[in-house]
């Protein structure tokens, strides 16, 4: 014979071992339980609250506001009132008595009338007001709020902790595959639980 006929008889003899081997074992551990798989871990959400950066920014604020003040006076030693008061006055006080005492109660009326008339035209002046418009600033504080994720506080081995995210979680119960959270997991079956 051969030495290749023995090398490969032997080969196939072995291989043929082999393979009976692995079959008596396989029927062997078919009757035992299969091993347990390891119990699932998860991290449960204890709340969300959104992430955000308040910020106050002044700013002026100016308008066109349009204010009364007392009118300029045209006048200020009022001679027009005095000599109409005087006018009016002398007229009235001509057509009382007679002689001197015409003369006396002209003079007189003319005195009154001049001060009488000074004094309704101060009243006058003093209630005329013009409109005037003016700019009135005045500072107003905005505040501005930038959305900057979420901030989510859940417990996992018996720790609290918290994350931020930019999206919050969509389930309560989150599963924990090699020691991360997986934060886009939808919530998870009960059965699985």
């Amino acid at each position: 014979m051969s030495k290749a006929i023995i090398v490969g008889t032997s080969l196939a003899v072995l291989g043929l071992g082999g393979l009976a081997l692995g079959a008596y074992q396989g029927q062997q551990f078919a009757g035992e339980p299969a091993a347990e798989a390891p119990t699932p871990v998860y991290a449960e959400v204890l709340g969300v609250e959104p992430a955000v950066r308040r910020s106050e920014v002044p700013r002026e604020v100016c308008e066109e506001v349009v204010t009364y003040r007392q009118a300029p006076t045209q006048d200020p030693n009022r001679i027009v009132g005095t000599a109409a008061g005087a006018i009016v006055g002398g007229l009235l006080g001509n057509q009382v008595g007679g002689g001197n005492g015409r003369k006396l109660a002209t003079v007189a009326g003319a005195v009154g009338g001049g001060l009488a008339g000074r004094e309704v035209q101060n009243r006058v002046e003093a209630n005329q007001v013009q409109p005037v418009t003016e700019r009135q600033c005045h500072t107003v504080t905005e505040t501005h709020e930038e959305h900057l994720g979420y901030n989510v506080t859940y417990r996992l081995d018996d720790e609290v902790r918290t994350q931020r995210l930019e999206s919050p979680p969509q389930a309560e119960r989150l599963p924990v595959v090699e020691g991360q959270v997986q934060w886009q997991a939808t919530a998870v079956a009960e059965s699985d639980a």
